[in-house]
């Protein structure tokens, strides 16, 4: 991405997303082709299309259900992943015409030729997407309960 003159503030953000859909397709998707769940390949991908938009994508054999985004509960140790992924980029979908395939793509940026590329691009609102409150403001929550499982 850095010899193709992508910014590194965008590469950055690029690598935490290729990150997330590597670990969904692992954790939720089956391997291509006709191999065993555990054993197979899944492919991941990434090109600066015509318009100058970094696009990164994950294809596997897919599974139970379409990738969407959850509303975890603040305990909750997985499931962010995908609003993660909202907030760093501009764009995302899934595609799934292919049978056997779903391959989840993303628009990391819309143009990363632009100068303004080189300074961070997130939503406004990313820290409020992706942060949870502080311990102290979940009711019912002791800071010592955090630590019981630990025993």
């Amino acid at each position: 991405m850095r010899d193709g003159g992508v910014p590194e503030s965008v590469v950055d953000d690029a690598v935490l997303i290729l990150s997330e859909l590597l670990s969904n397709a692992c954790k939720h998707g089956r391997p291509l082709g006709d191999a065993l769940a555990g054993d197979g390949d899944v492919r991941a991908a990434w090109r600066v299309d015509p318009r100058g938009r970094l696009v990164v994508e994950v294809t596997d054999g897919g599974g139970p259900t379409r990738p969407a985004p959850a509303t975890p509960s603040v305990t909750a140790h997985g499931g962010r992943g995908l609003n993660i992924i909202t907030a760093l980029s501009d764009d995302w979908g899934v595609r799934d015409e292919v049978p056997g395939e779903v391959t989840v793509w993303v628009v990391v940026h819309d143009d990363v030729h632009d100068p303004d590329a080189r300074s961070c691009h997130r939503r406004e609102d990313f820290a409020a997407r992706v942060t949870a409150p502080p311990v102290s403001h979940i009711a019912g929550l002791d800071f010592a309960d955090v630590f019981d499982d630990l025993d």
